[in-house]
């Protein structure tokens, strides 16, 4: 792909039901940042390109993206966005789900190749998304997610950037890992999936736990009992858009513009003040990925 900017998926829409993007939330008094979405993919009925998804959130209080990657295109695509737009940094990677195909095809060492070359770019500040997922991936592509995470977190360490962890019934697989190989020092648990107990391991050890939409429904009180044990100084929070639409709009598509709503939610159920929550928030973002100056 010579021109990553002409790189977009678009997300399969049929049998999905209510595909209209929602209304904009009351915009926050302090600003917060995304920490993690996928803008390459384009969703909704009328799907936004990535200045429209940034001036509706800009119109919320959400004043920047960290716009992620899972493989090389989009990996390609997410450092072109950052370049090119103030209001968006990247993060890079193989996706763990994407590394078993990389490495049947024996184009592994390649993709990870090209993930250091991309992060050697100046508003490329994370690794990410890498990690262990137990979930889609059959028994034999295990053996190459592990190598990958693995040669992810060197690459994290090897330029100073954070990583985004991505856990999917892998949690003690990736604690594990992380403490035999030791994590960079800026680790994410991107839309952590843990309980309460893990939150507590993650934070003792320094990491970091990115809430999504998902922390709102209603059969995820594992990660509201998560929340309340984590330190305010080790909580983010995302989209994972267009994924993980915060209650009341679940099953409809999600965008940065809508972290308020999570926001609000997580506010909520911490029982702090908003506008101190939010402060929080960025400051906690900016000590992990840097300005976005």
């Amino acid at each position: 792909m010579t021109d990553p900017s002409q790189y977009v998926r678009a997300r399969t829409q049929e049998g999905r039901g209510d595909v209209r993007w929602p209304a904009a939330p009351e915009p926050l008094a302090v600003p917060v940042y995304d920490n993690h979405a996928h803008l390459e993919i384009e969703d909704g009925d009328e799907p936004l390109s990535l200045g429209d998804q940034l001036d509706r959130a800009a119109d919320v209080g959400v004043i920047g993206v960290v716009q992620a990657g899972g493989d090389i295109d989009s990996s390609r695509w997410s450092a072109w966005a950052a370049a090119s737009h103030p209001r968006v940094l990247a993060a890079v990677a193989i996706h763990p789900n994407e590394a078993p195909a990389y490495a049947a095809a024996g184009r592994l060492d390649e993709a990870i190749a090209v993930i250091d070359e991309l992060a050697a770019q100046p508003r490329v500040r994370a690794i990410g998304e890498t990690g262990l997922d137990f979930f889609r991936t059959e028994a034999d592509g295990i053996p190459a997610q592990h190598e990958s995470f693995e040669a992810h977190i060197a690459l994290a360490k090897k330029h100073g950037i954070a990583m985004q962890i991505h856990d999917r019934d892998a949690h003690d697989a990736v604690l594990e890992t992380l403490t035999r190989v030791g994590a960079p020092d800026r680790t994410v648990f991107h839309c952590f999936s843990g309980d309460a107990d893990m939150a507590r391991i993650a934070a003792d050890a320094g990491c970091y736990l990115s809430f999504a939409g998902n922390v709102t429904f209603k059969n995820a009180q594992n990660l509201r009992d998560a929340l309340a044990v984590t330190p305010r100084e080790r909580i983010l929070v995302e989209t994972d858009a267009p994924f993980l639409t915060p209650t009341p709009h679940r099953g409809r598509p999600n965008a940065p513009y809508l972290i308020p709503v999570t926001v609000r939610f997580l506010a909520e159920e911490l029982g702090a003040d908003l506008d101190e929550l939010c402060a929080q928030l960025a400051s906690n973002t900016l000590a992990v990925y840097g300005s976005f100056d």
